[in-house]
């Protein structure tokens, strides 16, 4: 079992930068893939981006690559994503999940889910 808590979403004005990050807890986070999902209300959850287990490899949706990074700190337990030039289409609300694999866009490829972070870009 594996229990995700987001931290770090808030409002910012287009072209700012947040951060946003996950803090996992379970014996067997570390095994996971991690990834990020968004969504906003009426419309499905999407893929943002994700990072292998071992934190070597990332993926990234083709609407945030370049302006998102997605990283892990495996002592920590923890998985982050800093998000630059941001846009009001990147309005939403942010969960993390652990499953995977970390190329697998699809929700249903992951099994744990935190709550969710509000990002709001306003302009």
């Amino acid at each position: 079992q594996v229990q995700l808590v987001e931290t770090g979403g808030g409002l910012v004005q287009v072209g700012g930068s947040l951060r946003v990050s996950c803090a996992g807890s379970g014996s067997t986070f570390s095994a996971y893939d991690m990834g990020w999902f968004r969504q906003v209300p009426g419309k499905e959850r999407e893929f943002v981006a994700a990072v292998s287990w071992s934190g070597s490899d990332t993926y990234y949706d083709d609407s945030v690559k370049g302006r998102f990074t997605i990283s892990r700190d495996s002592a920590k337990n923890t998985v982050s994503m800093q998000m630059n030039s941001l846009k009001p289409e990147d309005t939403a609300v942010y969960s993390c999940a652990a499953g995977g694999p970390h190329t697998d866009c699809s929700v249903s490829a992951y099994s744990y889910w935190g709550q969710g972070t509000q990002v709001t870009v306003s302009s």
